[in-house]
Parts: C-alpha cells; structure tokens; sequence
C-alpha cells in the first residue's frame, strides 16, 4: 500500500471518528490523497465535473427525489394504509402485514429507502404503535426492513446510480428488481407471522367488504404512477429521465388537481426539500469520483482482478464471497459509499468472470440497502430514531432478527439468478 492510499484511508477513519459527514470525509480523504502524491489539487474539479457533467441521466435522481416529497406531502401514505389495512388487516400481525404492503406500493413511486421511511414508515410507525400496541422498536423494526423495498421495486435510484457505473441497461434493471423486490416483502411478511405467533401481536380492524370501494378507490389514483412510469420506459415512449419527469408532473398534479391538499406554500416547501437531498446525493456521487480516481490511480481495481484470477474462483464463489464480505462492511460503512466506491472496483473481476451486470447490480443493491438498517451505523435506523423519538437502543435491539430474512434472501437471489433475470429476458432485455 502506498503512503498515498494509507493517508486516504486514515484521514477516512479519523472523519469518520470525528463524526464529519461521509460528503465531508470522502472530499477531505481526496483531497490528502492529492496532496501526499504531489498531484495538481486541480483534478479534484477534474474528477468531479468532467466525469458528471455528460451524465444526463443523473437528471433522474433529483426528480425522483422531488416525486417522493410529493407523494409524503399529499397523504399518500395514509391513503395507502386504509386500503392495505382493508385488505391484509385481518390476519395475526396484520399491522405489520399492511406496512409490507403500503412499502411495497410506495416503493413503485419514490425509489428511495429514507423517502419510504421518512413517509410511509413514519406513517406505519404510528398506526402499528397506537393501534396494535406494537413496541416502538419492533414497530421500527418492522418499518425499517419493509423500506428496503424502495431500492429494489422500480424506479430505483441506486439503480439508476449503477448504472451510471456500471453501463447496465437501467431498463433491464428496473426489470430485475421487481420478483427481487416481492420476493424480500414475502420474506418480511413471513417472519412477521412468526413473531405474531410468538408474541401474540393483534389482528388489525376488519373493514367490512362494503367500505372497500370507497377506502381502495382514495389509493386507486397514485397507484396508476408506476404503470405510467415503467411502461413508458420499457415501451420506448420516454427514456429513464424523462420518466423521473413524468413522475414528478404525475405527482404534482394528483396533489394540486385530485387531492387539493397541496399548498403553494407546501409545494415551495417541497422544492425547497427537495433541492437539501438533491445537493446532499450529488455531492456524495462527486466526491466519489476522486475517491475512485485514488483506487483507479493506485492500480487497486486490476489487482483486484488479478487476485480474484489467481484464487479462481468460480462466478458462484466470486459472488458468495463478496457478498459475505459486503454483509461485514455494511456493519461500518453506509451504503451508498459502498455503491460508489466498491462497484467500480470490483467490475473488471465481474466482466471477466461473466457475470450478467444486472444480476450482480440487483444483488448487491440488496446487499447495500442491508447496510443502511445494520446496527450500529445504519442510516434508516437514525432516520427513524429521529423522526419517531423511539432510542436507538429498542430499534437495534429488534432489527437483528429480521436481518436472518433477509440475507437469506440475498443468498437465495446468488444462487438462482433465473428469478433475477426472467423479467429482462422475458421483454427482450440481453
């Protein structure tokens, strides 16, 4: 290891001790990187700009991100919990129940785990909590992993940001991740019929078959979103950010024209929250930039490759040990660094083996999305703590156990990649 890469990790570690934020530590780490080798700090520009700014599809991201506070701000996430209350309410642990559901509608509109908890999870908290008498931990715990549907259900923003790295069709992602997606809510809901059991956790309030019309009917509007959105993309009448657009005009429009409950003040206020998370994503992907030029300079990512070649793996055992290895990481480290900074290192390793790009981006999605509501640092948990005042201390206490789910999950997605890919192969996707 040169002296240039150990001043980059160490200057990491101590911003992350110092509890800088991680835009902060990744910028302050490239920048020693580029002091130490003698390198023009000129290129820090160089790698952030010149390597975003021809990428239109980066367009999407703040789009999706103003489609979600959209959809929080209109009362989507109530509408959605009547209608999933009427249908899966019923059964032992049915509050729970309903939180995978309305997770797995909501996940179809914004593409973000912290815009899922931040709306519908809050949402899911205060209902399984005031109406099932749900700990606030296990309450949290139960939001928490039903948010990692977000990533996975299209549109996904990290899928768009692999593909930004990657060069994967973000068509065929969109794609993939769906049987994924319903596959991880299955997992949820059966472990959450095993703890009702345990716990003897209630059954919701049976709505009668006569209120259904009227209760699915208030949630029928915003579910037409992800029907407009994707088939658009996968029929070729707009490309992956024009689809960002539409969904945000979609959005817009139920609010001001449907629903009526959307303010010109409120809608300035969600500009204006957008725009916070906007900057806060894109200056994430740009100071990975010159943390990957490090990698990328330092011959890191061929070593990579050449180690991998030398053990030879098979693609299987290449996937169950990186996998495993990300599982370890995701205990320290936020997901989307492990997205920015992993993927491009370990792609030379992945064309050589074979292995399809949109098998391997929908894996390691979930491998990430499994980082970020990992103790002790998962940042779904904080959001959650946060915006519910339960302590950290309850949430980890009762997230551990539905981790067991879904890393089997992952585990069952690597060993038959056939669920991954029948979608994209089944419209045409190579």
């Amino acid at each position: 290891m040169s002296l240039g890469f150990a001043t980059l990790l160490a200057v990491f570690v101590v911003a992350a001790i110092l509890r800088l934020s991680v835009v902060a530590s990744m910028f302050a780490s490239g920048i020693a990187y580029l002091f130490v080798t003698k390198q023009d700090i000129g290129l820090l520009a160089d790698q952030t700009l010149n390597s975003t700014i021809s990428l239109s599809l980066l367009l999407a991201v703040p789009l999706f991100i103003l489609t979600a506070n959209v959809m929080n701000a209109v009362t989507i996430s109530d509408r959605l919990w009547n209608a999933g209350s009427a249908l899966v309410g019923r059964l032992r642990g049915g509050h729970g129940h309903v939180t995978v559901l309305m997770n797995i509608v909501m996940s179809s509109m914004t593409g973000s785990a912290v815009s899922d908890v931040a709306g519908a999870g809050t949402v899911a908290v205060r209902m399984m909590r005031t109406q099932g008498g749900y700990s606030g931990g296990l309450a949290c715990a139960i939001a928490a992993s039903a948010s990692l549907l977000g990533p996975l259900i299209p549109p996904s923003i990290p899928m768009v940001l692999y593909a930004l790295l990657s060069g994967a069709s973000i068509g065929a992602l969109f794609l993939a991740g769906i049987l994924p997606g319903l596959l991880v809510a299955s997992s949820i809901s059966i472990w959450i019929f095993f703890i009702a059991g345990k716990r003897n956790l209630p059954r919701g309030e049976t709505v009668p078959l006569r209120a259904w019309p009227r209760v699915i009917g208030q949630a029928f509007i915003p579910m037409t979103l992800p029907f407009v959105l994707l088939g658009g993309i996968w029929f070729g009448v707009f490309t992956p950010t024009e689809a960002a657009a539409v969904a945000a005009f979609w959005a817009i429009a139920i609010g001001l024209l449907v629903y009526r409950n959307l303010s010109l003040s409120a809608l300035i206020g969600v500009f204006r929250e957008s725009s916070r998370q906007s900057a806060i994503v894109m200056m994430l992907i740009m100071s990975s930039f010159i943390v990957n030029y490090a990698i990328t300079n330092e011959g890191i990512a061929d070593a990579m490759a050449a180690w991998f070649a030398r053990m030879e793996f098979s693609a299987l055992a290449f996937m169950l040990v990186v996998n495993l290895l990300f599982l370890v990481l995701g205990t320290i480290l936020d997901g989307a660094v492990m997205l920015l900074v992993f993927i491009p290192v370990l792609l030379p390793t992945v064309n050589a083996l074979g292995i399809d790009l949109v098998y391997f981006g929908v894996v390691v999605i979930v491998n990430f999305m499994l980082a970020i509501i990992s103790p002790p640092y998962g940042l779904i948990l904080f959001v959650l703590s946060a915006l519910t005042r339960v302590p950290m201390r309850e949430i980890n206490r009762e997230i551990w156990p539905f981790l067991i789910p879904l890393s089997a999950t992952m585990f069952v997605l690597i060993l038959f990649p056939s669920i991954t890919l029948f979608l994209p192969r089944l419209f045409g996707y190579q």
